[in-house]
């Protein structure tokens, strides 16, 4: 039988980590896959439960480029129903703000539509408005010097121009994302720990004095010196955004990244330590991948064609919420193994 003549798939989205990846996966596998889902209970235990414009602007790009038969794709809609078509390559814009005044990620609404995207028959170009570097997403310098990176490896090839940098709560960035169709993704090994004198950085400000970008840099360096790690830190001073903000990045490219962001009352040096502290506690896990990065790649790799292993510091709530998604769709592709570091084995079908 056929993909797409399989039976809607039905997935309660409360189950596991219950937020909106379980979403975000499903679609993108759906998609992918030319399967129908049904969703039900969507982010029902979030303060604010539904589909909230970030969720909402996803769904509606996703349905776009398959051209999908979708039922509650509205505002704090708990259930949605979507049947795709196949993934149509092209030119597509998608403003996460159009749907209410909102910051919300443009990377997470990225990820979604790069997994069908990049099986689709041609290239495609991609302009998505909204937050760039906000609260609880991958700012989009983890996905230029991480992310992307990675996927490269495996061959999966796209590019992302950050156009105009947007801030939370204001929003109003833009990138534009160039994404290349190909054959199945080939699978990972990544089984060490990352290549550390490979390091780099990213001090950035916009619509602040540079001196905090500044402290930022002198702080991580410091601290790094003191671990035995080097890499230098690029201070970044930026004017298109429309609202001040300011951010800590620290990568290995394609195996790891930390980064966090400033906000009022919050001194420089204290923005550098979170972004520091992530990476020390990264360093003592021994592992290759970090946390989100784990769950991030699983989609992709599930859908290629030769086996992959990686280490992460531990099993996630999220990976393995995707992980349970991706085995709704394709039974018996994740093996999660709980350790110090966790091992993640993904097997083709």
């Amino acid at each position: 039988m056929s993909e797409a003549a399989r039976p809607v798939l039905a997935l309660d989205a409360s189950h596991g980590e219950g937020g909106g990846q379980i979403l975000r996966t499903a679609l993108a596998l759906a998609v992918a896959l030319g399967r129908g889902v049904e969703l039900t209970r969507i982010r029902l235990a979030r303060p604010k439960p539904g589909l909230q414009p970030q969720h909402l602007t996803a769904v509606r790009a996703l349905a776009a480029i398959a051209d999908a038969e979708v039922r509650g794709d509205a505002l704090d809609s708990t259930a949605l129903t979507f049947v795709p078509r196949a993934p149509r390559p092209g030119a597509y814009r998608f403003d996460v703000g159009a749907v209410r005044g909102s910051a919300g990620a443009v990377a997470l609404v990225f990820q979604a539509l790069l997994l069908p995207l990049s099986r689709a028959g041609g290239p495609s170009t991609v302009t998505l408005i909204g937050g760039t570097h906000v609260p609880w997403s991958p700012p989009v310098h983890y996905l230029t010097e991480v992310f992307l990176p990675l996927l490269a490896g495996v061959g999966v090839h796209a590019r992302i121009v950050l156009r105009r940098w947007g801030w939370y709560p204001r929003g109003g960035g833009e990138i534009e994302a160039t994404i290349a169709p190909g054959p199945p993704p080939r699978g990972l090994v990544a089984d060490e720990p990352p290549a550390w004198d490979t390091l780099t950085g990213l001090s950035a400000v916009s619509r602040l004095p540079r001196s905090i970008a500044e402290r930022q840099r002198r702080r991580a360096e410091a601290r790094l010196a003191a671990a035995g790690l080097g890499g230098a830190i690029a201070v970044v001073e930026d004017a298109s955004a429309l609202g001040p903000g300011t951010c800590v990045l620290l990568a290995v490219p394609g195996r790891c990244g930390f980064s966090a962001l400033g906000r009022r009352g919050l001194p420089a040096e204290a923005v550098a330590d979170a972004a520091v502290d992530a990476l020390l506690a990264h360093r003592a896990s021994g592992a290759a991948l970090d946390e989100h990065l784990a769950d991030q790649i699983v989609p992709f790799l599930a859908l290629a064609g030769a086996p992959s292993t990686f280490t992460c510091p531990a099993i996630s709530s999220h990976l393995r919420t995707v992980a349970w998604v991706v085995d709704r769709f394709l039974p018996g592709r994740v093996v999660l193994d709980d350790g110090r570091p966790a091992r993640v084995r993904v097997v083709p079908g």
